[in-house]
């Protein structure tokens, strides 16, 4: 299902990944969910100032990664800060479908930075390496995107995911049938089993998750 390339190994050496597949229903919004977001939204802007965020442990260990990998994490923001960041500002989150949704949610929750794409547009298996001048992505809703020193899973075809943004080619869609979900754990193995148990209750709350498989991927593998 995953695979660390050498030099990520060698990079990230606490990085741990938890990953979920499933067959899932998606739709355009659902209620239950966004009660469950603003509820976390309000805890979030009364309880961290912008200036807490980057000291919470996983994203901390999200942005130390960058500085390793060459990339400067005030630029390119790892996705839960960048969340966090808008929220404790005083904008809303942007509704997406209900899968791109719950993915948030959990992001906004435990600080992991997740990537979350339909699997049956992945080809081969994903392995988490660091991206390299002038290899195009295109993130969503960003355009193209310079990788170069940022950690990213690529499959057969090219990259699919960072910590900043995932690629277009393989994201969530109205139609996604089964999904691929890379809890991007830089920070270690803590708390990264209760981020995959959060994600699986979602999906199966909201998304009719079924054939639900789920596992972390230490760095020594």
């Amino acid at each position: 299902m995953l695979k660390i390339s050498d030099l990520a190994k060698t990079l990230f050496k606490e990085y741990c990944a938890g990953v979920i597949t499933a067959s899932v229903k998606n739709s355009a919004f659902d209620e239950g969910l966004w009660c469950e977001i603003d509820t976390l939204t309000e805890e979030i802007r009364k309880k961290y100032s912008v200036a807490d965020i980057k000291l919470l442990p996983t994203i901390h260990a999200t942005r130390n990664a960058y500085k390793i990998a060459g990339k400067d994490p005030n630029r390119y923001r790892p996705s839960a800060e960048a969340l966090m960041r808008r929220l404790i500002n005083g904008n809303e989150l942007y509704k997406i479908s209900t899968l791109v949704d719950l993915i948030n949610l959990v992001s906004l929750k435990t600080g992991y930075s997740i990537g979350g794409f339909d699997k049956d547009k992945i080809v081969g298996t994903p392995t988490l390496g660091v991206g390299e001048e002038d290899e195009k992505f295109e993130g969503i809703g960003r355009g193209l995107l310079n990788i170069a020193g940022l950690p990213v899973y690529r499959d057969e075809v090219g990259g699919i995911g960072t910590p900043t943004s995932d690629e277009v080619r393989t994201s969530i869609s109205p139609e996604t049938k089964n999904i691929l979900v890379i809890i991007n754990g830089y920070s270690g193995l803590e708390g990264l089993q209760e981020a995959i148990d959060y994600t699986v209750d979602l999906l199966k709350k909201y998304a009719e998750a079924t054939s639900v498989t789920s596992a972390i991927y230490p760095a020594n593998i």
